[in-house]
């Protein structure tokens, strides 16, 4: 992705329109800035198309209608506009990034009942292609979860995902992995976390206690498809560190090996062989139906 968000040539799309990126504008008094009322999504780009993108869509529905922010357009309009957006930069394989805040008011918890919501987008290439390259193994430091209660609901809230990610990078770590208050694992700081036990998926049950996730929904399905196991619970750090392999899954990084946690090696700390068959077989579904 570009170090500089304003490189010249760089397209968004904001309220409707597709401008360059130092054009775009949000106010001040956006409850989005303000409140963080606001949802997003984030879809990954894979062969110049978005992938599963009716799931992103159906999710971001669900996630606006957990918080009674209207919707700005249907799933038609999402995508003509979305599809123009990476035509317009030109992405092969990367990110998009698509927020929608409740909209523009005068500061009070309590918005104004007639809103209109502020939407934009804008997107990100991968500098070097993931999807035809070996998976290089991710180290992961543990840290307290610290989010709010409805981790179902994809808000802009992120302040606590931020404080885990940076506190791994400090430890000399690529990722987080959440811990709740009760001793078990949640996710990863902007991934889903599993690990692999007798060629059995171990993976953490859906409830409001984490964002169910689109990559993560889709590797189930390919892994229940292939005849592998798969034990829904809550489990702890201890048990994932004992792991046979490990890995976590992520809209635009699809699924990674994980070779460390705190510094421990999980498995050979290499690729393990179901984590590679499971990322071979994901990439052909999502290629084979975006």
């Amino acid at each position: 992705m570009p170090s500089d968000p304003f490189t010249p040539g760089r397209i968004v799309w904001m309220d409707g329109a597709f401008v360059p990126a130092s054009e775009a504008r949000v106010s001040i008094f956006d409850r989005g800035l303000l409140f963080s009322d606001a949802v997003y999504e984030g879809i990954g780009i894979l062969d110049g198309r978005m992938v599963d993108a009716a799931v992103h869509l159906a999710r971001l529905r669900r996630s606006l209608g957990e918080l009674g922010i209207p919707e700005p357009m249907d799933e038609a309009g999402f995508r003509a506009a979305l599809d123009r957006l990476i035509a317009e930069n030109g992405v092969g394989e990367g990110f998009l990034y698509l927020h929608i805040t409740r909209g523009v008011a005068e500061r009070d918890y309590v918005p104004p009942g007639e809103m209109t919501p502020t939407v934009f987008a804008f997107t990100q290439a991968h500098p070097v292609p993931l999807a035809d390259r070996p998976p290089v193994p991710v180290a992961l430091a543990s840290h307290p979860d610290l989010r709010w209660k409805r981790r179902d609901i994809k808000t802009s809230n992120l302040l606590g995902q931020v404080l885990a990610k940076r506190a791994a990078v400090q430890a000399g770590s690529d990722e987080a992995l959440m811990i709740d208050e009760d001793g078990f694992v949640t996710e990863g700081g902007c991934t889903s976390f599993f690990f692999v036990q007798d060629r059995t998926i171990v993976a953490r049950p859906v409830t409001d206690d984490i964002l169910n996730g689109v990559t993560r929904r889709a590797m189930l399905a390919v892994a229940e498809s292939e005849g592998y196991g798969i034990d829904r619970r809550r489990f702890t750090l201890a048990e994932a560190m004992k792991a046979d392999e490990a890995f976590v899954t992520g809209a635009s990084s699809y699924i990674e090996p994980v070779a460390t946690i705190d510094g421990q090696r999980i498995g050979a700390g290499a690729p393990g062989p179901v984590t590679l068959a499971l990322r071979r077989e994901y990439l052909a579904l999502v290629r084979a139906r975006s």
